[in-house]
């Protein structure tokens, strides 16, 4: 399996702080977000790359994180050549420009460069093996208002996806769906499909899953713990105060 991480935005509602330094690696406490995902990536013995894609702006910077880490997996950082928030290529395009430009016929794992996770991935991991099919994150979200800003996924009782909405105005479903996804090697054909057939937005990965659970099955893992997606300035201040907390209660 390989994990292809996704660090290609601008992050322009951190700016100054990210106007010319990657958000994935932005620091929490002491450790970049990437840092962090990867030590929780080397808990999962069947990773065997681990790949990251940067913009052409920020490429230099993570080839400088690459030289610090020491990983039991082999370390990837590819540039998609985009220079600006207008002509990022967006979400779901990188994940095909990765599979592209490495080549991959392997399962793949698909992380988000800016979201962290108070739990492993390596349940979600065990959970895809056992389910031997595309998956997906879920978790329970009462607020129908923060159900607008997200993937909604509608699950039958096996928790196989029956339909996805994207950042709905009527959400049939409390179940958001953050950006953790896993692919069979076989299925990558239709990352490609999709993208060619137009009915995706390149930018919005649940709107792949949403034309993608129509081809093949996709099944959601409930999350054991709290995901924090650092968009803005007070997300990321508030980040730093929750991990302190969990530093210290350690």
């Amino acid at each position: 399996m390989k994990c292809i991480i996704l660090a290609a935005g601008y992050a322009t509602r951190l700016y100054p702080v990210t106007e010319n330094f990657p958000k994935p690696l932005l620091e929490v406490q002491g450790r970049s977000i990437l840092d962090r995902l990867t030590d929780d990536l080397k808990n999962v013995p069947q990773i065997e790359e681990m790949i990251v894609v940067s913009n052409h702006k920020f490429y230099h910077h993570f080839l400088q994180w690459k030289e610090s880490v020491e990983a039991p997996f082999r370390l990837t950082v590819i540039d998609d050549g985009s220079t600006d928030n207008d002509n990022r290529l967006g979400a779901v395009k990188d994940i095909a420009f990765a599979i592209e430009n490495q080549n991959i016929k392997e399962d793949i794992l698909v992380m988000a460069g800016d979201n962290l996770l108070d739990f492993s991935v390596k349940g979600f991991v065990d959970f895809y093996l056992q389910k031997k099919a595309a998956c997906i994150m879920c978790h329970y979200e009462p607020s129908v208002e923060k159900l607008h800003r997200t993937g909604v996924a509608i699950l039958d009782q096996d928790n196989r996806v029956l339909l996805m909405q994207e950042k709905p105005a009527e959400p049939q479903s409390h179940w958001a769906v953050p950006p953790f996804y896993i692919y069979p090697g076989s299925d990558l054909e239709y990352i490609l499909e999709g993208i060619a057939s137009g009915e995706c937005s390149m930018d919005a990965p649940g709107s792949f899953i949403a034309w993608f659970c129509q081809k093949a099955a996709v099944y959601a893992y409930p999350m054991p713990g709290k995901r924090y997606d650092i968009g803005d300035m007070a997300s990321y201040q508030e980040i730093q105060m929750t991990f302190r907390e969990i530093s210290v209660t350690k």
